[in-house]
């Protein structure tokens, strides 16, 4: 299995483990520190080994954050995880609170006396982030203190060890680009931008670069590595040399420079004794590498990540990849399907046999390399806890009269893949059938839209909440992410959210995920992936519109569809997609599978 559904949270050594934090802030003269879910890579999911949020506070989740002053401490999570915070912490230590509402530096304004010390570690926060931390906190007396030794580095004793798992080298056929090619890209991009280098800190950012993969990260290929880019001459890829095999190092040949990590400081600092231009991140770079640059003699140049946008952008061998590996995905999850209506009346099912059903039947293809993540399957109550991961502690049955929520996905060579279905347990009640087609009308607002060129992902995130919106309801999520290609399940930067400002442009994919939480009761959510397609012509007008097509091949549950709250353009978007599903999957199924294919993509009216 890819997955273990063991316990992870321990919430009963969070008391214990708060007192001796508090302990050594004291004995460092500091008021707080700040613990975030990251490391030196900003990546969203960790190595074991750099898990100091979860390790402290009990909560799992990839995203969030948490301060500790003398007598009081705060868990800052996003709307997909104050559920999960509040079950796997001790709240009588830690307030939940929720962002974007509620702020660090506002709280920390609130509860830090003036002339109060804040320690961080300038390796887990980026260089925007201690920006605008120090001009708030500035404004009311409060100092930052970067700490050189992360004390929960040292106070935790059972710490895991670095992953070391080797890189392979990821093929033309799959990639499309060569790295030589990618290289090139890179270092006329800097001398156009008048910069000498480039500093790459971000772990898909590296893969993608020099075509290579690891597994350092659970269920995302990446290999734990920094990358140094000159305008000119051998880039230098900073990773542990045991990692690299002879593979590597030929598809690699000379053009890179291959060092160990802690090799990359004395680099830096060489850069700045010769007065450099080096170009950071500011926004996904930690400010560690911003400080040791300066203090060298640097000049820092503000820039995003030069392989952020590309990377985005498929090309065509990842397209013709993305779509392999969303028929064979996709027949593995409608076998899934089929499998769930029939074993499910006999009450014996429950979350974690269902997720281990699911991924044997990805397995089947022989392509699967890992799961794209840990799979949200998650029945009745805890469909509404959007990112729950069964455990042993937590599996709940699958109970007639109930919803199960399935959000899985898999990694393949050609292609990354991240798909949701809410599936009815026995006979739905009509408010269910009601909520899940508010949500399926979003849904198909968004996989029909049109759009111009230079439309963000802001500009139509509304299009999947208006349904709800007229009924008094919303979701607390992006509508979409972006998807990489065998690289990270959630890639930036092109979203659908209300935060989502970067222009989406053809070649990209995204999620199309919108949904509903009934807290106590069920969760909705259903998502397909989508290509943003070139600008075509529309009879009648006068522009051309980008719009989106649909990669994921899986059946919506008719059962759960009211095709009266359907319009009329809706119900033909449903049974054109139903349609194509059939004609797609139907022969890559056999017997009672293909006879539930049919029946579950049947034409409504």
């Amino acid at each position: 299995m890819f997955q273990s559904f063991e316990e992870i949270s321990s919430p009963s050594a969070v008391p214990e483990r708060v007192r001796a934090l508090r302990r050594e802030l004291k004995s460092r003269k500091l008021k707080g520190f700040l613990v975030p879910h990251s490391d030196e890579h900003q990546d969203e999911f960790l190595p074991p080994s750099a898990e100091r949020l979860r390790w402290l506070t009990g909560f799992t989740g990839s995203a969030g954050a948490a301060i500790v002053l003398e007598d009081v401490a705060v868990l800052l999570v996003d709307g997909r995880y104050t559920l999960q915070a509040r079950a796997q912490t001790d709240t009588t230590l830690f307030e939940v609170l929720q962002t974007p509402e509620a702020k660090a530096s506002k709280w920390l304004t609130a509860k830090l006396p003036k002339g109060g010390a804040l320690g961080y570690d300038p390796s887990l926060h980026t260089i925007k982030e201690i920006e605008r931390l120090t001009e708030s906190l500035g404004k009311a007396g409060i100092r930052l203190e970067p700490q050189a030794n992360n004390p929960i580095d040292l106070l935790w004793q059972d710490r895991p060890p670095p992953s070391s798992s080797p890189v392979v080298p990821h093929g033309l056929e799959f990639s499309g680009r060569s790295a030589a090619e990618k290289i090139a890209e890179v270092q006329e991009r800097l001398r156009r931008d008048r910069a000498d280098a480039v500093l790459l800190t971000l772990l898909d950012s590296v893969a993608w670069l020099f075509n290579i993969r690891g597994a350092d990260i659970s269920h995302s290929p990446l290999a734990l590595a920094f990358a140094l880019v000159p305008a000119r001459g051998k880039p230098a890829l900073f990773i542990d040399p045991a990692k690299v095999g002879d593979n590597v190092r030929g598809h690699l040949r000379d053009a890179v420079e291959l060092l160990p990590p802690d090799a990359l400081d004395a680099r830096l600092k060489s850069l700045g004794q010769k007065g450099a231009r080096v170009r950071l991140d500011p926004e996904t770079t930690p400010v560690r590498f911003k400080q040791v640059l300066e203090a060298a003699g640097a000049k820092i140049v503000a820039g995003e990540d030069p392989c952020i946008l590309p990377k985005a952008i498929k090309t065509t061998a990842e397209i013709k990849g993305a779509r392999a590996a969303h028929l064979r995905d996709g027949a593995a999850v409608s076998r899934f399907l089929a499998w769930l209506d029939e074993y499910s009346p006999s009450g014996r099912g429950d979350e974690i046999s269902a997720a281990m059903k699911l991924e044997d039947f990805r397995r089947e293809s022989s392509e699967l390399k890992d799961i794209s993540f840990d799979s949200i399957s998650a029945a009745g109550p805890h469909g509404a806890v959007v990112h729950y991961r069964p455990t042993t502690m937590s599996n709940l049955k699958l109970k007639p009269r109930s919803l199960y929520l399935i959000d899985s996905g898999g990694q393949y060579a050609d292609g990354t893949t991240d798909i949701t279905r809410t599936i009815a347990i026995g006979t739905p009640s009509a408010e269910m059938r009601r909520h899940y087609t508010l949500v399926l009308k979003g849904h198909i607002a968004i996989a029909a839209a049109r759009f111009p060129k230079g439309t963000r992902g802001q500009d139509i995130d509304s299009f999947a909440r208006r349904p709800l919106w007229e009924a008094g309801l919303d979701f607390d999520h992006g509508t979409g992410h972006g998807v990489g290609s065998y690289l990270s399940v959630h890639e930036p930067p092109q979203r659908i959210s209300r935060h989502g400002t970067v222009e989406l442009q053809p070649g990209m994919i995204l999620s199309n995920e919108p949904g509903l939480y009934r807290e106590g009761e069920y969760g909705i959510r259903l998502e397909n992936l989508v290509l943003v397609t070139p600008p075509a012509a529309i009879k009648g007008g006068t522009r051309e519109m980008l719009g989106f097509e649909t990669l994921t091949l899986v059946p919506f549950d008719r059962r759960l569809i009211d095709p009266s709250l359907l319009t009329r353009d809706e119900l033909a978007w449903l049974n054109a997609y139903h349609a194509e599903v059939r004609r797609k999957i139907e022969k890559l199924l056999k017997g009672s599978s293909r006879s539930w294919l049919r029946d579950a993509t049947a034409t409504l009216s």
